[in-house]
Order: structure tokens, then C-alpha cells, then sequence
């Protein structure tokens, strides 16, 4: 959702001319898409939200085979985008879900049986990536629609995490001196993440007292926390990907984000990461 810019990024402008430009850009997108996502999850019809997120499965799906294709390792590329979004919506299903995503793994890994052989080993790996890392992990978007207060829990999810990445492009830019992890990408820096995590817990902390009442400050500030470093987490494993394939941006689609990966990347790691923790919270009542 290595020189990314939608996550932990720390450069000074003169490192990053473009800063103020992207900063444009992403101020411009968030004006527009901030109000209409709030819409889509707190008032419109359940399956808007639902389209929603399978619409971006299949999306950051199509970036990831995108980026291994003009990289020169393709692999079964609509097998992969079809899964993505077919293992996302299996959420929407109860009780479907393992056998939805039993399916998309057992024709990935048979597809070469009725194609050519040659690279079959990395076209299956290829494959298998989006619907695993993208299928599964954004389908946790759609399970907390399970638990109580689902609507409230993901603005929070959301609001939270988006907050955290704003904030270390921000901070990083100003102040980042000290690579955070140099090899996988050299303009993230510990201030950047520093700054971050430190407003991941206080967006938290706001968010949870307007949306989440039932939940105590301390509570809410602490899963803030949780995802202030997942979400970190969840960003440095795309740049991983992306230094690995020798590209700066999955794509284009979002004005100063670049891809729909690019601006999922936190939230793969956060969904899973809310999921649990508002289910460990709801059991102990």
C-alpha cells in the first residue's frame, strides 16, 4: 500500500528534490480520497467496501507480477491476479476461505502442467507471491468486518497507519540522518521510523478515543504502537521486493504514492496485525 516514498522515508530536499512535489501530490490525493474512503466504510452499502478492497487486491496483484515481468521472471500472470482477488473476497465467505486459497495454490503450482516447463519453478513462485502476500494478508481488511465495531476499527486501522507513514516522510525529510536499513533502502532512516512510530501512537490514541470508546487510552495507544512497527515492517519487506527486481515504484496509479502497492504495503502487515489484536482484546472482554 528501496526509494519508495510511501513509507519510512528520510532524506533531506536537497537529497530529494521532488520532496515538495510529492508532498503536493499526496496532500492532493489525501483531500480527495480521505472523505470518500470514510464514506465508503461508515455510510455506503456494505458491498462498496467489499469491491473496495477486492478491487486493490487485484490491482497491487497485477503491480507485483508487473514488476517481476519487466524484470525478466514472469509468471502466470492472470493465475496470479485472479487468485489475489478470489483469496481476498473468500473473507467476505465464512468458512470458504481455506478451500478458496487451497484452490489458487493448487492450480499455481500445477499450471505448468498444461504450459510450457521451461522457468516453471520461478513462473509458480512468481505467482504464488501476490496471491499469499496480497490475497491473503489484505483479506484481513474484510475479516474485521467479524468483530464489533468493524466500520470503526478500520478508519482506526487506516487513519493510523496512514498518519505513521505521512509523518516519517515528513520527519525523515527534515531531520533523518541515520540509515535504518541501508542495504534494502538507503534513504530510510531511524528518525524517520522514530517519527512514525511516535505518531502511529498518537493518531492512535485520538482515533481510539473518537471511534473506539470502549477502549481505554492506554489500550488504544498500545496497539497504535503495534502497528506503528508493522506497518514498518510490512514496508521494508516491499522494498525488499523492489530492490530485489531493481524498481522504485510498483506503479503509477497514486498521485504521489506511486502504486496501489505502494500505498498497501503498511496496511498488509497492519489488517493482520489489528485483526488479532482486537480479537485478543474482545475475548478478555
Amino acid at each position: 500500500m528501496g526509494c519508495d516514498v510511501g513509507g519510512v522515508v528520510a532524506v533531506t530536499t536537497a537529497e530529494f528534490p521532488e520532496l515538495p512535489a510529492t508532498l503536493g501530490k499526496r496532500a492532493l490525493t489525501a483531500a480527495i480520497g480521505i472523505p470518500l474512503f470514510v464514506w465508503i466504510v461508515l455510510a455506503a452499502p456494505h458491498w462498496v467496501f467489499v469491491s473496495l478492497v477486492v478491487t486493490l487486491s487485484a490491482a497491487a496483484a497485477w503491480e507485483l507480477m508487473r514488476m517481476f515481468e519487466r524484470a525478466g521472471r514472469p509468471g502466470y500472470a492472470g493465475l496470479g491476479v485472479l487468485g489475489a482477488a478470489a483469496v481476498t473476497a473468500s473473507f467476505e465467505l465464512p468458512g470458504f476461505t481455506a478451500l478458496v486459497l487451497t484452490v489458487a495454490v493448487a492450480a499455481a503450482v500445477s499450471a505448468p502442467i498444461w504450459t510450457d516447463t521451461a522457468g516453471a519453478l520461478d513462473r509458480v513462485v512468481v505467482t504464488l507471491l501476490p496471491i499469499v502476500y496480497v490475497g491473503w494478508l489484505l483479506g484481513h481488511g474484510l475479516l474485521l468486518g467479524v468483530l464489533p465495531e468493524s466500520a470503526h476499527l478500520i478508519v482506526f486501522l487506516v487513519g493510523t497507519t496512514w498518519a505513521g507513514e505521512s509523518a516519517a516522510l515528513v520527519i525523515g525529510s527534515a531531520v533523518g540522518r541515520h540509515p535504518l536499513a541501508p542495504v534494502i533502502s538507503p534513504r530510510k532512516t531511524v528518525e524517520g521510523a522514530v517519527g512514525q512510530l511516535v505518531v502511529s501512537v498518537a493518531a492512535a490514541g485520538v482515533l481510539g478515543a473518537w471511534l473506539l470508546p470502549q477502549w481505554s487510552a492506554g489500550l488504544a495507544m498500545l496497539v497504535g504502537a503495534v502497528l506503528g512497527v508493522t506497518g514498518q515492517i510490512g514496508d521494508l519487506a516491499e522494498s525488499v521486493i523492489k530492490r530485489s527486481l531493481g524498481t522504485k515504484d510498483t506503479g503509477g496509479l497514486v498521485p504521489g504514492h506511486g502504486g496501489v502497492l505502494d500505498r498497501l504495503d503498511g496496511l498488509l502487515f497492519n489488517a493482520p496485525a489489528l485483526f488479532y489484536c482486537a480479537s485478543w482484546i474482545g475475548g478478555r472482554g
